[in-house]
């Protein structure tokens, strides 16, 4: 068990589509009180975007053509720290399908990245909602691993509205909270843990 009290439990070989959620003493200030979706996880690494940190640039003025698509806030989210000249998308399919569609790679569960390059009228009817991320998080071989073994992340299930959701700068305590464990409670750890 952690300092919380959660069980630890083994690393599945996979955790693509799951959630990271950043343990309120993780310092990295990239990642601070973050929501991380796993959108690619394997044994050379990991690879995902940042749910929570919507940013003051409209979507409209990067990707006018996109921008119709896009869930409210029409904005771009910053993704992570590596990539931030470019720019991916992700969205959930109608019906939670996981055929794949020109301009469309699944996921998990409905959710797939969005070609971008790809017309954006092709791919609108077979979209629900989508974000458009400047750039990613990115973890080599065993790094992902290594960090949750050291409590700096706490792995949950995503649910399908957690990437469209109407107020992402709440998205960490709103995770934490549906837990129903020892972890619902830090969704009201204070940002100055000293200001307690």
């Amino acid at each position: 068990m952690d300092e919380f009290g959660v069980e630890d439990t083994h690393i599945e070989s996979t955790l693509t589509g799951r959630l990271l959620v950043a343990s309120p003493e993780l310092g990295d200030p990239n990642f601070a009180r973050s929501v991380v979706l796993l959108v690619d996880h394997d044994e050379s690494g990991a690879l995902g975007v940042i749910l929570n940190r919507p940013s003051t640039t409209d979507v409209l003025e990067i990707l006018p053509d996109w921008h119709l698509y896009t869930t409210p806030p029409s904005v771009v989210f910053q993704g992570g720290p590596v990539g931030r000249d470019s720019a991916l998308a992700l969205a959930a399919r109608n019906g939670g399908r996981d055929d794949e569609p020109l301009g469309f790679r699944h996921v998990y569960a409905g959710i797939g990245l969005v070609d971008l390059d790809a017309p954006a009228e092709v791919i609108a009817g077979e979209i629900t909602s989508m974000r458009v991320f400047a750039g990613y998080a990115g973890w080599g071989s065993d790094q992902l691993e290594s960090e949750i073994d050291q409590g700096a992340w706490y792995v949950v299930d995503a649910e399908r509205d957690d990437l469209a959701s109407e107020e992402p700068e709440h998205l960490w305590e709103q995770v934490l909270r549906r837990q129903g464990s020892e972890l619902s409670m830090l969704a009201t750890f204070p940002d100055d843990p000293g200001m307690n």
